[in-house]
């Protein structure tokens, strides 16, 4: 009986330090970018779709979804779902990042 309780605690313990193992290595790829790099085209035809300029917006957005792994949702703002994108700007200091 002491070892079928033995056992059961260090099975749950060793499923523990796996569970955490995993989440660590998880969170360190996402922080590294080791992610799968998402698909920019249709990430920024989405974006870019009630543009008035498409060509240009199409442009801009795929640069800098290049440098960053990421396109805010929608077509417009949304800024804060890719700090990144928000934070790239032109020389004049205008955004650079539809």
């Amino acid at each position: 009986m002491a070892i079928s309780k033995a056992f059961i605690a260090s099975l749950l313990i060793s499923l523990l330090v796996l569970q955490l193992v995993e989440a660590d290595v998880e969170i360190s790829n996402k922080n590294n970018g080791d992610g799968s790099k998402i698909d920019c085209g249709s990430a920024c035809k989405a974006r870019c779709m009630l543009s008035s300029r498409p060509n240009l917006c199409h442009r801009a957005c795929g640069t800098c979804c290049a440098r960053c792994n990421c396109v805010p949702p929608g077509t417009y703002g949304n800024y804060d779902k890719c700090p990144c994108y928000a934070n790239l700007t032109t020389h004049d200091g205008r955004r650079k990042c539809p």
